[in-house]
């Protein structure tokens, strides 16, 4: 039988919701009598909403300070739970599973026996949340599509929020780690490569910070962070964020593994639940119909036509911009798409989105 903290555990991370909240299965105890300690669980479950001082964290336990703060520590480390400075003084925060603990498992990109164990746990449980839930139901987008910016067409108007640059530009510092899912999957199977390139996961301001503080990452310049954007467009992976104007993290993902493209694009209609708020159009003067944008594009969303024009299905585009980014012959740029959704300024504007689509 699971401890009884492990139990209040679970009831914590199914408050939490999300993608994949706390579940009653085993498949859950077993994941994670793994990640955390006894001791460690407790101290998840003292620490209240926001970011807070040990001090705080240690007085709502009845426990000493000193008792608290290496408890703390040790999970910052080991990412299951956030930590950051302001002046002296380290703030503490929990987090989900999804996007949170499961990704900083694997950003450091270590091959060791226990990273291999928690893939195959992490997996596991993953498996036996979708089963329970079933179909996914399509409401408020939680992930957007950032675009290939450089790739729309002149005339249209780009926001801030549409240029991954405009992100790099503004915050300090920068980090960039190794892909989550990639790296599970390798973890599970060796064979399990698709060849794109790893370290590609991109953190900004103090989610940087911290990764760089445990080692979870490595900082970057903005030269830097500017070429793995370039390298990643090259190799036709999707820039994919939190649906908010806000953002502190930036995937890179395929969709042989990435968890968010996988799902969303095994639903019929995958341009309604993850979208960029842009879709391709094509120069019929530079078209060679070479149909390199078709191999390229990850939702299968073109198709070759009549008289050798590709034709594009806007329920199955995402707006990635993969397939503008691979044409050597320059023939594909990027337009507004009609009725696309402003993404919400915060996580406090996502979260009342998602709820006035459930309600």
């Amino acid at each position: 039988m699971p401890a009884e903290v492990y139990r209040q555990l679970c009831e914590a991370m199914a408050k939490r919701g999300l993608e994949y909240p706390g579940m009653d299965i085993p498949e859950f105890y077993a994941l994670v009598e793994e990640l955390f300690t006894p001791q460690e669980a407790a101290v998840f479950l003292a620490i209240p909403r926001g970011y807070h001082p040990a001090s705080a964290i240690a007085t709502q336990m009845d426990k000493p300070e000193e008792e608290v703060t290496p408890i703390l520590e040790a999970m910052a480390d080991k990412g299951l739970c956030s930590a950051g400075k302001m002046g002296d003084v380290t703030f503490y925060g929990s987090m989900p599973f999804v996007p949170g603990i499961f990704e900083l498992q694997f950003m450091r990109g270590t091959n060791t026996k226990k990273d291999k164990k928690l893939a195959k746990l992490i997996h596991d449980y993953k498996a036996m949340v979708d089963v329970a839930k079933g179909s996914p139901k399509i409401g408020f987008p939680t992930m957007r599509v950032i675009p290939v910016d450089r790739k729309i067409q002149v005339g249209n108007t780009i926001h801030t929020y549409d240029q991954v640059v405009s992100y790099i530009e503004k915050y300090d510092p920068l980090a960039v780690s190794t892909c989550y899912c990639r790296q599970e999957a390798k973890l599970i199977d060796e064979t399990d490569v698709c060849g794109k390139p790893n370290e590609v996961c991109m953190q900004f301001g103090m989610g940087a910070q911290f990764v760089i503080d445990r080692g979870m990452g490595r900082k970057i310049s903005k030269e830097e962070a500017i070429d793995i954007l370039r390298k990643c467009e090259e190799a036709g992976l999707v820039h994919s964020t939190i649906n908010r104007q806000e953002i502190d993290f930036l995937c890179n993902c395929c969709n042989d593994h990435c968890v968010v493209l996988r799902k969303v694009l095994a639903q019929p209609k995958p341009g309604i639940a993850l979208n960029s708020g842009f879709q391709p159009v094509r120069n019929p003067k530079l078209c060679k119909a070479c149909e390199t944008c078709i191999e390229r594009c990850p939702p299968r969303a073109l198709t070759m036509g009549e008289d050798n024009v590709p034709v594009v299905d806007l329920d199955r585009c995402i707006g990635c911009g993969v397939c503008a980014s691979g044409c050597s012959e320059e023939a594909i740029e990027l337009t507004e798409r009609p009725g696309a959704q402003v993404p919400p300024l915060d996580q406090t504007a996502l979260k009342e989105a998602i709820k006035a689509t459930q309600a």
